[in-house]
Formats: structure tokens, sequence, C-alpha cells
């Protein structure tokens, strides 16, 4: 693997600890795509760091387990800012 690869990988991996963030965040603040980022933590980590992996791992558990709530939160707000307009 190349240097700046796992200086990256290593990077997203405790970035995602450090915030709690989500594949999405962690893509955006690092300008790759999310597809990088889930192959750097989920592929990549383990090989550098199996002890951060394994952090990584629980914070994105978490994640995935609230996604449903944190969508439905999303569009509870975008219908309430278009009854706003609406009004």
């Amino acid at each position: 693997m190349r240097d700046y690869i796992e200086q990256r990988v290593l990077e997203i991996g405790e970035y995602i600890v450090a915030n709690n963030a989500t594949v999405r965040q962690a893509a955006k603040h690092f300008k790759v795509s999310k597809s990088t980022v889930h192959k750097d933590v989920t592929d990549r980590l383990e090989e550098l760091n199996p002890g951060l992996s394994a952090s990584v791992r629980a914070v994105l558990d978490v994640n995935k387990s609230e996604r449903h709530i944190r969508g439905g939160l999303a569009t509870r707000e975008k219908y309430m800012q278009y009854n706003k307009k609406q009004n």
C-alpha cells in the first residue's frame, strides 16, 4: 500500500472515532468518495491498525443502527420548512 493511502486511512479512522462521524461526514471532510472511506475503514485499516479498526467499526455500527431515525428527522424537518413557506 502506498504511503499516502496509509496516511489517509489512519487519519480517516482517527477522525471517525474522535468525532463519532458517519462515512458521509468523513468523506466530505477528506474530500474523497463515500466508497473510498468505506473501503479504507473496513478493509485497509484492519491491516494497518486492528485496534483502531475495531473502534471505527463500533462507531459505524452505532451510526448504522441510528440511520433510520436520522433519516426520519431529516424528512420531518424538510416538510416543516416546506409548510412554513406555504403559510
